[in-house]
């Protein structure tokens, strides 16, 4: 009963907001159903009527991460454009709260969010007359890319914030905040995916005119 009275004063975006304070607090490992009911001032049984189970639970925190995705429409001047655009975001959202890329990663894994950059890609592809499977292709490779590289940023500070990394390593990661090379690494990779795509589709487009030389030779 005592459940039945808490789920009612405790809304499912409560239960949502609550466990993403909690994520940028503790940490993915101390996310813990108990712990979140503790905060929320409910019994753990309560937290059961607005979510199934947890991993329902942190695929709704995946979808409050990436909600600022939103803001980013990529349709921008180019494909080029596009990809940079949806990448650059996405990585803002993930680095934004603590163990995001790995809570993220596992969302989408097991399909419990849809990818945030493939609507966008293929948005822009359609407006700049690029076939969906290109779009597809790139969609899923700016994802990737982008959550194993956050992932990477995100292991190294935690492992410095305890202590973990050897001296040089920790001096190295140190010189990387300052000096912010991780963006500019994270800059050029993304732009090398951007080209990739680009490539491809000028390549689709000159099988297209061949075939489309082919058929009027044919034609005449």
């Amino acid at each position: 009963m005592v459940a039945s009275v808490n789920s009612r004063r405790r809304s499912r975006d409560d239960v949502a907001g609550m466990a993403l304070h909690l994520l940028d607090e503790y940490g993915l490992p101390d996310l813990t159903m108990r712990h979140l009911a503790t905060a929320l001032g409910v019994q753990p049984s309560a937290l059961y009527w607005h979510f199934p189970n947890k991993q329902a639970l942190l695929a709704a925190v995946s979808e409050r991460i990436l909600a600022p995705m939103a803001e980013v429409s990529g349709d921008g001047t180019s494909m080029h454009d596009a990809v940079r655009a949806v990448g650059t975001r996405m990585r803002e959202c993930l680095l934004a709260h603590r163990d995001a890329s790995e809570l993220v990663s596992s969302s989408l894994a097991l399909g419990l969010v849809s990818s945030p950059v493939r609507p966008r890609l293929l948005a822009a592809a359609r407006l700049h007359g690029v076939p969906d499977a290109l779009a597809e292709v790139a969609a899923e490779a700016v994802m990737h890319f982008v959550v194993g590289f956050t992932f990477h940023e995100q292991q190294r500070l935690a492992a410095d914030q305890l202590g973990l990394l050897p001296e040089t390593a920790a001096s190295n990661l140190g010189e990387a905040r300052a000096g912010s090379p991780a963006d500019a690494d994270f800059a050029e990779a993304l732009t090398m995916i951007a080209h990739g795509l680009e490539v491809s589709i000028a390549q689709h487009r000159d099988v297209q005119k061949t075939r489309r030389d082919e058929l009027s030779r044919t034609a005449g």
